[in-house]
């Protein structure tokens, strides 16, 4: 078994000696709430993001060292610590491959601790830990530019007439009536400047005529006024 680590520029080199062991942490995003004659319930979640942690050992020379893992290693510990570390800086994706497992994991270098123990210098004691990446990118939208299309300009609307009832100003051209139905022609208005007395609606001269200070003049039909 190999543990292999692939660098963002596709550059490969193996750990020199196997961790004892190595755990992957997995979990979900999941919520407990409260509900009314339920209780406690567990709302499931989206997974999170997973982490692998490897804690092992560098030897602080290679040489002559009968426990490595792999054929292929640098001459000194240090050499490890410094493409670790710089991994790490980089901040960059990783991508750790275990032989003989399918584990092939990407991420980037979260933590990384080292140092020597239990008084041994001939040994650099690390941990490492990969937090798994997911490639993403923002994507760019771009504002729609408002139009500046005015409206055409339609034909112009005609005025609506000016609404006639008692009391109105008007101006009256037409034959004055004695009552409402026609009855009783008698003398013809033109441009003469009157007001509204009294209107019968429905009739066929609705509307009774006076002169402005009250003076009656009698009926007319519809036609004959115009609102001033």
């Amino acid at each position: 078994m190999k543990f292999s680590i692939t660098d963002s520029k596709n550059k490969t080199f193996n750990l020199p000696i196997n961790p004892k062991e190595f755990n992957i942490d997995a979990a979900t995003d999941d919520k407990t709430v409260s509900m009314v004659k339920l209780g406690q319930i567990n709302l499931i979640g989206d997974e999170k993001l997973k982490s692998i942690e490897i804690t092992s050992t560098l030897p602080v020379k290679t040489a002559n060292v009968h426990y490595l893992s792999t054929k292929t290693v640098y001459k000194n510990g240090q050499t490890y610590l410094d493409k670790l570390n710089k991994l790490y800086k980089a901040k960059k994706p990783v991508r750790l491959v275990i032989s003989s497992t399918k584990i092939s994991f990407k991420g980037i270098i979260s933590e990384f601790k080292y140092g020597m123990a239990d008084g041994f210098s001939d040994e650099y004691a690390y941990t490492l830990k990969i937090g798994e990446y997911k490639a993403h990118k923002a994507k760019k939208v771009k504002a729609k530019k408002k139009s500046k299309k005015t409206a055409k300009k339609g034909k112009s609307r005609s005025k609506p007439p000016k609404k006639m009832g008692r009391g109105s100003k008007v101006t009256v051209n037409g034959r004055l009536h004695r009552d409402s139905a026609g009855n009783g022609p008698g003398a013809t208005e033109r441009n003469a400047t009157r007001k509204i007395s009294l209107v019968a609606p429905n009739a066929k001269y609705p509307y009774h005529i006076a002169t402005l200070s009250g003076g009656a003049r009698g009926w007319v039909s519809k036609s004959a006024v115009k609102a001033v």
